[in-house]
């Protein structure tokens, strides 16, 4: 844990899982930024950030346009085919 307060990095992977549907949910009404979702779900923002990642990288959420001028990207779901 850092002195930021941060969870064991174990114990926000073990979250994602539940996450994402609240994620997907949170990201139905459009396209948000991390900082806008953690505000949504109560959650921090280094926890949603490895969500997110995690969600992208296993192609859930694409990012749309390129980041704005706070640095962060605004991300949507993919729609499953």
């Amino acid at each position: 844990m850092s002195d930021a307060g941060e969870r064991y990095l174990g114990e926000v992977l073990r979250d994602e899982m539940i996450m994402k549907d609240s994620i997907l949910a949170v990201l139905e009404e459009g396209p948000k930024t991390v900082p806008e979702i953690a505000l949504a779900l109560n959650a921090s923002e280094y926890d949603t950030m490895l969500w997110v990642m995690g969600m992208r990288r296993y192609e859930m959420v694409i990012e749309v346009g390129g980041a704005k001028g706070d640095g962060y990207c605004q991300y949507r779901a993919i729609k499953a085919h």
